[in-house]
């Protein structure tokens, strides 16, 4: 059975120096579930993922803390220990080297240190990790890249996100409260219109 007030207290501390750690967790899709819950890193400094912000899906099983969290990015990156095509992570403390003495803080303060320093020799995506390897540069401008279009908040106003989804045939009124849900999020909005 999943310690319930362990977790409502880690939500806790993890959330009150989010300023300072630069991760976050909130229940996902403002639900009430303490199973399904979502993490936000900021991208470290200095790193090709330096202004994005990433969201991580966190799923917890009836045995945490003894089992380890279920987490995966949400947010697509452009990582040799992360997935391009859908967000798994490879990291030792969400697998065999789990401990209950880890938090899901610890874990999401990994996921943004694994953001900093990659382990291409042991990869998640071989396609990012060779090109890692043998073409650095390409490797950080496509980071990068991907993080502006992934990770970065658009310039694209609320309204200009409601007329492009209501021109594909959702009422007005659904777009607006699903975006709301989103944080107005369009490529979650759009999933979950689509859903």
């Amino acid at each position: 059975m999943m310690d319930v007030s362990r977790v409502q207290k880690e939500l806790v501390e993890c959330n009150r120096d989010k300023a300072i750690s630069g991760v976050c967790i909130s229940l996902a899709d403002g639900g009430t579930d303490l199973s399904h819950l979502r993490g936000t890193i900021f991208g470290p400094v200095d790193t090709p993922y330096e202004g994005g912000i990433f969201a991580i899906d966190i799923r917890l099983t009836s045995g945490y803390p003894f089992e380890p969290p279920k987490m995966q990015f949400i947010t697509k990156v452009w990582h040799p220990n992360i997935s391009s095509q859908n967000g798994a992570i490879c990291l030792d403390i969400l697998k065999d080297q789990w401990s209950p003495a880890l938090t899901l803080k610890t874990a999401l303060l990994s996921l943004q240190a694994l953001l900093s320093a990659p382990a291409p020799d042991d990869p998640q995506d071989a396609v990012v990790a060779k090109q890692y390897l043998d073409e650095y540069p390409t490797f950080v401008s496509t980071a990068r890249y991907w993080t502006e279009a992934f990770a970065k908040g658009s310039s694209v106003s609320i309204e200009e996100k409601v007329q492009k989804l209501v021109d594909m045939g959702f009422p007005e009124d659904l777009v607006r409260s699903t975006l709301k849900s989103v944080n107005n999020d369009e490529n979650l909005a759009l999933e979950k219109l689509c859903s």
